[in-house]
C-alpha cells in the first residue's frame, strides 16, 4: 500500500488533464510503456532486496556493487529528489487548502509550514505510525480511483450522456482517433509520465523494516505494478471514452471534469480533498525514505554524522530533520514567490528519479555478472530477460532525459541545471572521501540484514 500510495499521486489526479490535451487518447499507451519500465525497475530492486534486505535500499546496493562513489551519487541524488519533492508537496498542500474559501485569508507559507510540521511529527514518533498514516493515505486515493472506475464503467455500459454526448469509441474516432495530435506529442509526454510513476522504488526502503521480506517483497512487487497499471491506464482509457480529449483543461483534475459534466454535487471539493491527501502522502513518503537513505550514507561517512542518529523508537531522526530543514526553504519560497515555488523545485526532483532508477538497473547488471562468476547467488525471484532488460531500460531512461530538452522552457531549464548539480557532487565527494569507511555495519552482506540490525528495524 505504501508503494502504491507513493506511485498514485497528483501526476494522475491533476497532471493527467494537461497530458490528455497534449497527446490525446494515446496517453494511455504512454502510461502503459512507462509502467512496463517501472515494473522492470521494481522487479530488479525486488531481486536485490531478496539478496540482502536493507533500509538503505539501492544506496546500499550501489555501495556493494559500484563502490562508495556510486553510493554517494545515488544517495545524494535521491535526497535531492525527495527533499525538493517535499518542497513541491508542501506548496501543493497550501494551494489545495486555499481551494476552500475559509482558508483563503491564511498565508500560503503558513499552510506549507503546518503541513510540514504535521508530517515531520508523524515520522519522528515511530515507523509504525508512519506506516499507519501512509496506509490510510493510500486507501483514500485508491478508493477514489475505484469509485471513479466503477462510475465510468457504469456510464459507458448504460450509454449515459456525459456533457450532452454519448460515451464510447465514437468520442475518440470523431476527434482525430487515438493520435489526434500525431506521434511526437506522445513521445514528448513520456518524460512527464515517468515521473508520475516515481516512488514505486520505495518498496526497497520499506523492505528493510519488514518482518518477512522474503515472503512479502515478491508478492508486493507483482501486485504493485498490475494495480498501478490498472489505475493509470484504465483511468486514462475511461477518461478518453467519456469526454473528448479537447474537453479537458490543464490545472483541473480530469476526474472533476467528468463528474461535473454528469452533475455530481461538490465534485470539485471531494477531488480536492483527494489530491490534498496525495500531496501529504508524497511528503510523508519522502521524509521517511530520505531519513533511512541518509542513515545508510552517514554510517559509511558520506553524509553528516548526525544524520545517522536514532531516537529511542529506532527512528533515524537526524536524516529526517535534515530533509525537513531543506523543506523549510520551501516555506521561504512560498513566502517570497508563492506563484512559482511549485515549478521551481519539481523539475529538479525529476533528475533524482531518473538517477535512482538508473542506479537500480546498473546495480542489478553488476549483481548478475557477479552471480555468473559464482561470487553471489541469485534468489529464485528474478528479473526476467537479464541483461537485455536492464540495457533497454537504461536506454529508455537516457531517452527520457533527451526528451526533456525538447520540453521548453521547463524541461530545457532542468537539463541546464545538471552541470551545477554535477559540480556540487564533485566538490562534496572531495570533502567526504577522507572519512569514507571501507566496511559499513548495516550494509555487511548476510542472509538477513534485517535480523543483523534490530535497531534499523
Amino acid at each position: 500500500m505504501i508503494a502504491i500510495g507513493g506511485a498514485i499521486g497528483t501526476g494522475l489526479f491533476l497532471g493527467a488533464s494537461g497530458r490528455l490535451v497534449s497527446a490525446g487518447p494515446a496517453l494511455a499507451l504512454a502510461y502503459a510503456v512507462c509502467g512496463l519500465f517501472a515494473f522492470f525497475v521494481v522487479r530488479a530492486l525486488g531481486e536485490l532486496v531478496l539478496h540482502r534486505p536493507s533500509s538503505g535500499s539501492f544506496v546500499s546496493y550501489a555501495r556493494e556493487f559500484l563502490g562508495e562513489k556510486g553510493a554517494y551519487t545515488a544517495g545524494w541524488m535521491y535526497f535531492l529528489n525527495w527533499s525538493t519533492t517535499g518542497i513541491a508537496d508542501i506548496t501543493a498542500v497550501a494551494l489545495y487548502v486555499h481551494y476552500w474559501g475559509m482558508f483563503t485569508a491564511v498565508p500560503q507559507w503558513l499552510l506549507a509550514l503546518i503541513a510540514l510540521a504535521i508530517v515531520l511529527s508523524i515520522n519522528l514518533i515511530s515507523v509504525k505510525i508512519f506506516g499507519e498514516m501512509e496506509f490510510w493515505f493510500a486507501i483514500i486515493k485508491v478508493s477514489a480511483l475505484v469509485v471513479f472506475l466503477v462510475i465510468g464503467v457504469f456510464l459507458l455500459v448504460t450509454q449515459h450522456p456525459v456533457g450532452g454526448r454519448t460515451p464510447g469509441f465514437d468520442i475518440i474516432s470523431s476527434h482525430g482517433g487515438i493520435f489526434p495530435e500525431g506521434l511526437l506529442p506522445v513521445v514528448v509526454v513520456l518524460q512527464g509520465v515517468v515521473f508520475a510513476y516515481s516512488a514505486v522504488e520505495m518498496i526497497g526502503v520499506t523492505a528493510g523494516e519488514t518482518a518477512e521480506p522474503h515472503k512479502i517483497v515478491p508478492r508486493a512487487v507483482n501486485s504493485i505494478m498490475w494495480r498501478v497499471m490498472v489505475f493509470y491506464v484504465g483511468s486514462v482509457v475511461l477518461l478518453a471514452l467519456l469526454v473528448p480529449y479537447t474537453g479537458f483543461a490543464s490545472g483541473e483534475s480530469p476526474f472533476v471534469t467528468v463528474l461535473s459534466k454528469i452533475g455530481v454535487p461538490a465534485a470539485g471539493g471531494v477531488m480536492n480533498l483527494v489530491v490534498l491527501t496525495a500531496a501529504m502522502s508524497s511528503l510523508n513518503s519522502g521524509i521517511y525514505s530520505t531519513g533511512r537513505i541518509l542513515r545508510s550514507m552517514a554510517m559509511a561517512g558520506s553524509a553528516p554524522r548526525f544524520t545517522g542518529r536514532m531516537n529511542r523508537n529506532q527512528v533515524p531522526y537526524g536524516g529526517i530533520l535534515l530533509t525537513a530543514c531543506v523543506c523549510i526553504l520551501g516555506v521561504v519560497l512560498n513566502y517570497v514567490v508563492p506563484g512559482e515555488a511549485f515549478e521551481i523545485v519539481l523539475n529538479i526532483a525529476s533528475l533524482g528519479v531518473l538517477t535512482a532508477w538508473g542506479m537500480i538497473m546498473v546495480c542489478h547488471l553488476v549483481f548478475v555478472q557477479r552471480a555468473k562468476k559464482g561470487l553471489v547467488q541469485r534468489p529464485s525471484y528474478r528479473l526476467p530477460g537479464s541483461p537485455l532488460v536492464e540495457i533497454v531500460t537504461l536506454a529508455f531512461l537516457a531517452g527520457v532525459l533527451v526528451l526533456m530538452w525538447f520540453d521548453t522552457p521547463v524541461g530545457r531549464n532542468t537539463i541546464l541545471i545538471i552541470p551545477v548539480i554535477a559540480l556540487a557532487l564533485v566538490v562534496g565527494w572531495f570533502r567526504v572521501r577522507g572519512r569514507i569507511h571501507t566496511t559499513v555495519p548495516d550494509e555487511a552482506a548476510s542472509p538477513s540484514a534485517s535480523q543483523q540490525l534490530p535497531p534499523t528495524a
